[in-house]
């Protein structure tokens, strides 16, 4: 198993933009597809962003794409995802997830979970 810690959350204002990371240990980081999913209130844990294990594969929800960029650097062990124009209905948890191999494009397919970070959009 991969273990997975988040930072970059916050509060931001409506339009703005925040960068989350989240650094990874354990097994080799490269063997791995990473994944942010979020979760608000209520509400159910969605997916959010993909990336294979290379970096040249990556993939949206249709509520992020063209707002959100989900990157990784292998030899920092970390993956990333840049935020822009961020809408109050982006407020939730968002959650690091990694899976072996494959991008981890469901909450059933998750291997390991991050902690968790804290984005609040303001209006």
């Amino acid at each position: 198993q991969v273990q997975l810690v988040e930072s970059g959350g916050g509060l931001v204002q409506a339009g703005g933009s925040l960068r989350l990371s989240c650094a990874a240990s354990g097994r080799t980081f490269s063997w791995y597809g990473m994944g942010w999913f979020r979760q608000a209130p209520g509400k159910e844990r969605e997916f959010v962003a993909g990336i294979n294990s290379s970096g040249a594969g990556t993939y949206y929800s249709d509520s992020v794409k063209g707002r959100f960029t989900i990157s990784r650097d292998n030899a920092k062990n970390t993956v990333y995802l840049q935020t822009h124009s961020l809408k109050p209905e982006d407020t939730g948890a968002y959650y690091c997830a990694a899976r072996f191999t494959q991008i981890p494009a469901t909450v059933g397919a998750v291997d390991s979970w991050g902690q968790g970070t804290q984005v609040t959009v303001s209006t």
